[in-house]
């Protein structure tokens, strides 16, 4: 009988063995944790210049961190997971999460908001990496057993958090119909689901894992040159993939001037890595190795800059003017469909035994300090007032670059 995993089919040998609960429970999680978070995340800038009255630099400073209170301290939250254990450290998030949303729903002062957004940020800087480092731990798991490639296990917390990532904007839209506070409300209300069925399924003690010591860990981490060239490879991948909310809304507003035809971009994006995800990763588990996986995703992406750039110099508008940026869209997906769960796949082999939750937490503190920066770089080369196909061939050479920092071995 052909197994089926989380609703889809799989097409398997008959002893090839099913997911474990746990790993089922962690990419349900993944699926909760996108729907609560981006059913409140797209309609925060606006209530906070609406509602709450906040300058727009000031709108920008909040959100810039509730970024670093997450993506910043995910290094935090999965030494903590090593020391400690999943289970408390997650719980202990969604706690924080549920706090920071009732507190959002009903804060009106600037110091409240900064108080709510920073205990948001906070909330998933912990449980996140301690799910995903779990998830990368038992995908390595589930290969040893004869289960196939890890990456289909790290696929499938992709396509969650994607379907989480579409669905929750909905939600949110529909909720918005009543009040911003019943959107923070309501998410917060996902949580406490998760809160609840975490207590009563998330093993006391995962057999495998044992608590370490925190001190000592980073220093040796930092002398790992391998695990920071994968960091700094997956940085510069993230930096490309992050025009998607700097350089796409540009072009978009160039074609046809406005924004509006970005939602459906975005959608676009969502629903191929929701569709195309675990075949993709399939087929190339059976064919590529991790890093052959990893240039073929950075070329990808490579060339989805490339095309804007080749087309810029007809300007184009109209429909016309944004089949370029649908191509950009389309490729740079695919390429981070290559990407992301095979960098995720790979921390396992470079990570000091004991501390995967450390170094998946610092895979995504590093990366994001060099989307920080480098975003920074990006928005001046924009506005330089270069020849229009100029910023995209620089672009292009971002994840081309990325393929020469990659790991060998």
């Amino acid at each position: 009988m052909t197994p089926t995993v989380l609703g889809f089919r799989k097409a398997a040998a008959p002893d090839r063995p099913r997911l474990s609960p746990l790993l089922r429970l962690l990419i349900l999680t993944q699926l909760a944790f996108n729907i609560g978070f981006f059913a409140v995340l797209p309609f925060l800038a606006e209530h906070l210049g609406q509602a709450v009255g906040m300058a727009g630099w000031l709108v920008g400073f909040v959100l810039g961190l509730r970024t670093f209170s997450q993506q910043g301290l995910f290094v935090v939250g999965g030494a903590l997971a090593d020391r400690y254990g999943i289970r408390p450290v997650v719980l202990t998030g969604c706690v924080l999460r549920i706090a920071g949303f009732a507190w959002l729903g009903y804060a009106q002062e600037t110091w409240a908001v900064i108080g709510a957004v920073l205990l948001i940020g906070f909330a998933a800087a912990l449980f996140s990496p301690a799910v995903e480092s779990e998830v990368a731990r038992q995908a390595v798991v589930w290969e040893e057993s004869g289960g196939g490639s890890r990456t289909r296990v790290l696929a499938l917390l992709t396509v969650a958090g994607q379907a989480g990532a579409f669905v929750g904007p909905l939600l949110g839209a529909l909720l918005l119909s009543v009040d911003f506070r019943t959107v923070c409300l309501a998410g917060a209300g996902i949580f406490v689901l998760v809160l609840a069925g975490h207590a009563w399924l998330l093993p006391q003690h995962i057999p495998g894992r044992g608590g370490v010591r925190l001190r000592g860990g980073i220093r040796k981490l930092l002398r790992n040159r391998r695990f920071l060239a994968l960091c700094c490879a997956y940085g510069a991948y993230l930096l490309a993939y992050n025009q998607l909310y700097l350089a796409l809304p540009d072009e978009v507003e160039r074609a046809t001037g406005s924004q509006t035809a970005l939602a459906w971009l975005f959608a676009l994006s969502s629903l191929l890595v929701v569709v195309a995800q675990l075949p993709v990763t399939r087929w190339v588990g059976d064919r590529l190795t991790l890093r052959r996986s990893m240039v073929g995703g950075l070329l990808l992406i490579a060339a989805g800059f490339a095309v804007v750039a080749a087309a810029r110099p007809a300007d184009w508008t109209g429909t016309a003017g944004l089949l370029p940026a649908a191509g950009f869209v389309v490729l740079l997906t695919f390429g981070q469909m290559l990407v992301a769960p095979v960098a995720r796949a790979w921390v396992p082999d470079l990570a000091e035994e004991g501390r995967l939750g450390l170094y998946t937490g610092a895979l995504s503190s590093v990366s994001g300090l060099i989307v920080l920066l480098g975003s920074s770089a990006t928005g001046t080369l924009l506005d330089t007032g270069l020849p229009a196909a100029v910023p995209w061939l620089a672009l292009a050479v971002v994840p081309l670059a990325a393929i020469g920092l990659l790991p060998r071995r």
